[in-house]
């Protein structure tokens, strides 16, 4: 047997078409999603974190902060949209890094499979994972009396922009999962990377009370940007256009310079 036969077979010399590229972008994501109902445990940050944080800010800062919870799950509620989306697509990272620890990126090297299709279906599995987790947020405060004053194609337009945002956050998620050498690295950069991004932001608490230098980094914040679109949609009040517009442009442009990044990235890898 030659060295050649021995070599991983790479989809790049193999012509495969775009519905091949489909094909196998399916079957990884039932893939992973196959691992998700194999390991339950996996979905709590998914299922348990729009209700923990729900509760925890409306009914232990909402009364210091907007003088009462009745108000403040309208101001904050919207912006726990973004900030779900957020988390979520930050944890990606983490499990594409054990995949390369465990040993389960060395068997993809071996399959006729599109490089990019392998990271295109860790997008496809997390879209899933951030759709019940919107699901979970929206009806979990309907319960708790959100009154959804925006109708339902603006609701459905703020999850829209929510998973564009975050999904737009997956890129760089797995770059950092592929550049760091362990799981703890990917967790401890991605909380040095979230903690900044959700606090300082306009989700928790109007931007007006905080001091200046603190404002100038909430207004480049496109989580600020993301909190105002999701609040003026589902309240029905409020400018819409400007924040969409800035959260489009913010997931173009960090999907623009982070896809080509993590796909080099992967393809170096593997």
């Amino acid at each position: 047997m030659t060295t050649a036969t021995l070599a991983p077979v790479r989809a790049e010399d193999t012509g495969i078409g775009l519905s091949g590229h489909l094909r196998h972008v399916g079957a990884l994501t039932r893939r992973n999603l196959m691992r998700i109902k194999a390991d339950p445990e996996s979905m709590f940050d998914a299922i348990l974190m729009p209700v923990i944080f729900t509760v925890l800010f409306v009914y232990v800062f909402g009364g210091a902060i907007s003088g009462g919870q009745d108000a403040y799950k309208q101001y904050m509620i919207p912006g726990l949209l973004g900030q779900t989306g957020l988390t979520l697509a930050m944890a990606v990272g983490t499990g594409l890094n054990s995949d390369f620890q465990t040993g389960v990126m060395d068997r993809f090297r071996t399959l006729p499979i599109g490089r990019s299709s392998v990271l295109l279906s860790k997008i496809a599995a997390e879209t899933c994972r951030a759709m019940l987790s919107f699901t979970i947020l929206i009806v979990f405060s309907l319960i708790l009396g959100f009154e959804l004053k925006g109708g339902l194609l603006e609701l459905l337009a703020a999850i829209g922009l929510s998973l564009v945002f975050g999904m737009s956050i997956v890129w760089i998620s797995m770059l950092l999962g592929m550049a760091l050498r362990s799981a703890q690295a990917v967790q401890g950069v991605s909380m040095l990377v979230l903690m900044p991004m959700q606090f300082g932001s306009s989700i928790f608490a109007p931007t007006d009370t905080m001091p200046g230098w603190l404002q100038s980094f909430t207004e480049v914040n496109p989580l600020s940007a993301l909190a105002d679109a999701c609040r003026a949609l589902m309240n029905g009040q409020g400018a819409v256009a400007h924040p969409t517009f800035v959260v489009l442009a913010w997931s173009v442009g960090i999907t623009a310079v982070f896809a080509p990044l993590a796909v080099a990235r992967f393809r170096k890898r593997t």
